[in-house]
């Protein structure tokens, strides 16, 4: 059994133990939560491949004490070749190989904007010394997890039309065993360069002018000139007010808006108490009124129909709550938003926080790793539409849609919370459950982290839209879900990663870290 972790120091908590450590050792040499989180990023996208990569997009939410929450905004936008011209003859746009590598790969950027905010925080630590353990790691030869074993069987098929996918992870073709090693000798040699020139290399040096010449020359709408363009973006977090608590999230093209109306919804419906029919009935509900505005609203900053903020008011968020039938489910489905990611909190001992989430889109991306740079490229682009009325229609320079979206809280007590978790459309819905569960119902952290979860929607490939359950809840709470007219379906495990890897860190006012981590992943909290 798992339970909270402790301490007074520092904290850091992510999916895979050796990025947790990377982080934790940095807090331990006097960084920032800043400077923790840029070491394990790196380090994550290095030991958790099918998850992420340098080649993906990142969302930050950085707390400092006494100030605002800043976000910060690493999308890549569509390069300016990828028009409805150049995808002529397609229905949609293909979701492997380099017809589906069309945005610039934002991560990196947000790591440079990320550092410049915390750079008035005191002696930084330089870039070399972050990107270390990840270079480390690269050199020498991570140890395959049963997830990037499994996954890489499982999508291998889809793969024969991505340059570079079997040079990387199944050399002759075959899949690398869990428990085995493999090393990314190209990876190692970007992340050197990356350490010894410095981060901007990426976008307007040799690595990006390499990148981009080898995109193109591949078939990708992608060039260098779309590279040495992209800026990461400092934004105006979105926000609301639950009773206890402020929460925040990203504003589009994330759906941190989902995210906070999913519980601005259900605070509005007077649950008393967690784990029984109300809270569950209440939180699926919430969540089909959160994704009907998301799905209407939620696009490319610049062409939003509607003030995503308008919708967190309480008036608005009272009057979808009246919407929700209290004993009766709402007939579904609406369309899904798969994806697939990471999600790591930090908090050092300044009291800083940082929430932030890094993504390839699909698990492996487009598949695409660049040979003379072993980068492995999101496919995050193909949740554009090839019809120009749609949404989210292509267009050059434009953002796509991102399931990602980082959380934090302020409690009105003082305490402050990051978490957040993987897990596409999943995502809105594990925050609520961890937020709910321990900010809304007092569990301890881990319980609420561990606890059973459902999932509403179809995400990691299914087919299937319906309500799936974890085999941990009460069989007589599932009969009476499915007679309110929930389409329940029990998947068949305790601790499925249909259901996300989630983690959290609070900070209490005495000055106490408390840590949780998803027994789902294969990750953990480390501390000092």
């Amino acid at each position: 059994m798992l339970k909270t972790v402790y301490s007074t120091n520092g904290m850091f908590v992510a999916p895979h133990h050796q990025a947790a450590l990377a982080g934790r050792d940095v807090l331990k040499e006097g960084g920032n939560a800043v400077e923790a989180m840029v070491a394990a990023a790196a380090s994550i996208a290095t030991v958790y491949p099918h998850m992420n990569s340098i080649g993906g997009d990142g969302f930050w939410l950085i707390h400092e004490p006494g100030k605002p929450p800043v976000a910060i905004d690493a999308c890549g936008q569509a390069a300016k070749a990828a028009t409805l011209d150049f995808y002529q003859g397609h229905d949609q746009i293909p979701s492997r190989g380099p017809l589906a590598a069309l945005t610039s790969a934002g991560t990196i950027a947000g790591w440079q904007k990320a550092l410049a905010v915390s750079a008035s925080w005191g002696k930084a630590l330089p870039v070399s010394r972050l990107l270390a353990p990840a270079i480390e790691q690269a050199k020498t030869g991570i140890v395959v997890t049963e997830s990037q074993a499994r996954l890489t069987a499982e999508k291998a098929h889809q793969m024969k039309d991505a340059p570079g996918f079997f040079d990387a992870f199944a050399p002759g073709g075959k899949v690398p065993a869990a428990g085995t090693r493999m090393k990314q000798l190209a990876l190692a040699s970007t992340l050197e360069q990356l350490a010894r020139v410095g981060l901007d290399d990426f976008y307007r040096g040799e690595l990006g002018k390499a990148m981009g010449d080898e995109l193109s020359k591949l078939g990708s709408p992608i060039t260098a000139e779309d590279l040495a363009a992209y800026r990461a973006l400092q934004v105006e977090p979105l926000q609301t007010k639950l009773r206890g608590a402020r929460i925040f999230n990203l504003p589009p093209p994330t759906q941190g808006l989902a995210s906070l109306m999913i519980l601005g919804v259900f605070d509005q419906l007077g649950v008393s108490e967690a784990e029984g029919f109300d809270y569950i009935h209440g939180l699926v509900e919430s969540t089909k009124q959160a994704f009907r505005v998301r799905d209407r609203v939620v696009t490319d900053p610049d062409r939003l129909p509607e003030t995503p903020s308008d919708y967190l008011t309480p008036e608005r968020l009272a009057a979808l709550a009246a919407n929700i039938d209290h004993q009766k489910a709402l007939p579904w489905p609406d369309p899904a938003k798969p994806g697939d990611t990471i999600w790591m909190g930090c908090i050092d001992s300044e009291g800083r926080a940082v929430s932030f989430i890094q993504s390839i889109f699909w698990e492996f991306g487009s598949g695409v790793v660049l040979k003379d740079t072993g980068v492995n490229w999101q496919n995050r682009g193909i949740s554009f539409s090839l019809d120009p009325t749609a949404l989210q229609a292509l267009e050059p320079g434009r953002k796509p849609f991102h399931t990602l979206n980082p959380a934090l809280a302020h409690f009105d007590d003082g305490r402050i919370m990051s978490y957040g978790t993987m897990g596409g459309e999943g995502q809105p819905q594990t925050q609520a459950m961890v937020f709910s569960r321990y900010g809304m119902f007092n569990q301890p952290l881990q319980q609420a982290v561990t606890a059973p979860r459902w999932l509403l929607g179809r995400t990691w490939g299914d087919t299937t839209t319906t309500l799936k359950f974890e085999n941990r809840f009460d069989p007589e709470l599932i009969k009476r879900l499915k007679a309110a007219g929930h389409d329940v379906e029990e998947i068949g495990e305790a601790f499925s990663d249909t259901m996300g890897h989630a983690g959290a860190l609070v900070l209490k006012t005495d000055g106490i870290i408390e840590g949780a981590a998803d027994p789902r992943s294969d990750g953990s909290v480390a501390a000092y």
